[in-house]
């Protein structure tokens, strides 16, 4: 076999894995639909918690939920999936960004370090924000 026919193989192939891959919908991002699809999907990995307020990301690709006692739930779409978590003060640090709608949250997980959240208004922004300063401040006067 020629080295030129062996070339166009390869890339052939690849090409036909990638489309794959995009056609059978391993491309699409998920994203949430409303706050209700949020807790529905928090429950399914947490279902004893209960939830105060739902506040989704102006991509809607992430929701934080209030759950009292000092800690947040997260709910946000990787590939086609969902991860969730809940959060402390001792696992996050947070930060305004230079919009005011937005917040920077990095956690201390590995599996997921966080990220930057713009939100559809600031005063969920600075709703979330707030709380989880607020637990922060609790923490270092302790």
């Amino acid at each position: 076999m020629s080295l030129p026919f062996l070339v166009v193989i390869v890339v052939l192939g690849i090409a036909l894995s990638v489309a794959a891959v995009h056609f059978t919908g391993g491309s699409k991002t998920a994203t949430l639909a409303d706050p209700d699809q949020a807790l529905h999907r928090f429950a399914e990995d947490f279902p004893d918690e209960m939830v105060a307020t739902v506040r989704l990301t102006a991509d809607a690709k992430t929701a934080f939920l209030d759950l009292g006692r000092g800690r947040t739930g997260i709910v946000h779409g990787i590939g086609d999936c969902f991860l969730t978590r809940i959060v402390t003060a001792t696992d996050v640090s947070v930060s305004r960004s230079d919009q005011a709608n937005t917040i920077q949250l990095r956690l201390k997980d590995f599996t997921w370090k966080g990220g930057r959240f713009r939100f559809a208004n600031a005063g969920d922004a600075q709703a979330l924000l707030k709380a989880l300063a607020a637990r922060h401040a609790a923490r270092e006067a302790a």
